[in-house]
C-alpha cells in the first residue's frame, strides 16, 4: 500500500499523512513516524523515508521534541533527530527542508506564504491552541518576511467534536478566556460537554488576520484504518500509539 498523504490548497509541496503505507506493525501497524512511540528503530527509519519520498524526495525531514507549548523554532539549518529542539511549531524560508508535525489526535497546521517562499507547521493540541501556536507561528513566519495577509493555512486531521468528550473544567478555562468560545461546545449524549478542536484552530487564525484557512474534517479517533488516535488507543487499552505526520517543504 502506497504512503496517503491527503493535500491542502497549497502550491507548495506538502502533505497531511495518515497510517496507510507505512512497515510498523502490532497496535502501531502502519506508516508510524513518531520516534517517542517506542516503535522498532529500522521501521521507524523506513517510514520516515517513505514520508520524505511521498512529499518531497531528497528533502531533510525536521522534527521537534513536542511539549504542547506556544514555542517556535526558526530553521536556519537541519539537525539530527536525536539533537531536535524542543518547540511546537517550525518555520523556514530555506530550501530542501520538510517540517514535520507528529500527532494522534491533535491538529497539525500548515502554514504557506508561496509569495515570499516562507512556511511554517504547528503542533496544536487544546494546550498549545489555547496558549496561541498557531499566533507566534504567524508572527515568526512575519520575521522570515511573510505578510499575514498573503498566508495560507489548513488544518489537518485531528479528533472531531463528536469524539472528544471533556470535563466542565476544560469548557471554564475556554469560557474564562473568552465567552465567545462556547461556541466551539456542545454538550454530549451523557451530559458532558464536547469540544471541537478543529473549529477552535480555525477561528484563532482567522482571528490573526489570516484570511485561507482550510479545513479537513477528517476525525483521527473514528478512523482507526485511518489514523493514529491517543484516545482511541487509551480506551482500548492498548499498551502503545502511533504517531501520524504532517510535512511542509520548499523544493
Amino acid at each position: 500500500m502506497s504512503v496517503e498523504a491527503v493535500k491542502a490548497g497549497f502550491r507548495v509541496p506538502h502533505g497531511f499523512l495518515g497510517r496507510r503505507g507505512g512497515v510498523s506493525t502490532g497496535e502501531m501497524a502502519g506508516l508510524n513516524v513518531g520516534p517517542g512511540s517506542g516503535d522498532d528503530s529500522e521501521a521507524l527509519g523506513e517510514n520516515q523515508r517513505r514520508a520524505v519520498a511521498a512529499v518531497l524526495p531528497g528533502a531533510t525531514l525536521l522534527l521537534v521534541h513536542q511539549t504542547h507549548s506556544a514555542d517556535v523554532v526558526t530553521v536556519t539549518e537541519p539537525w539530527e533527530l536525536e539533537a531536535r529542539p524542543q518547540g511546537d511549531a517550525m518555520v523556514t524560508s530555506e530550501r530542501g527542508l520538510l517540517l514535520g508535525i507528529l500527532t494522534a489526535d491533535c491538529a497539525p497546521v500548515l502554514f504557506a506564504d508561496e509569495e515570499a517562499g516562507v512556511i511554517g507547521a504547528a503542533h496544536a493540541g487544546w494546550r498549545g491552541a489555547f496558549g496561541g501556536i498557531t499566533d507566534t507561528t504567524i508572527a515568526a513566519m512575519e520575521q522570515l518576511g511573510a505578510r499575514r495577509d498573503h498566508i495560507a493555512a489548513a488544518v489537518g486531521p485531528c479528533i472531531a467534536r463528536t469524539s472528544y468528550e471533556v470535563d466542565e473544567t476544560f469548557r471554564t478555562r475556554f469560557l474564562d478566556q473568552s465567552r465567545d468560545n462556547e461556541a466551539f461546545f456542545t454538550d454530549g449524549s451523557v451530559g458532558k460537554p464536547h469540544f471541537d478542536l478543529e473549529a477552535y484552530v480555525a477561528a484563532r487564525l482567522a482571528a490573526a488576520g489570516i484570511r485561507r484557512v482550510e479545513t479537513l474534517s477528517l476525525d483521527t479517533y473514528a478512523d482507526p484504518g485511518r489514523f493514529f488516535s491517543y484516545r482511541r488507543a487509551t480506551h482500548r487499552g492498548e499498551s502503545a500509539y502511533g504517531r501520524q505526520v504532517s510535512l511542509i517543504g520548499l523544493p
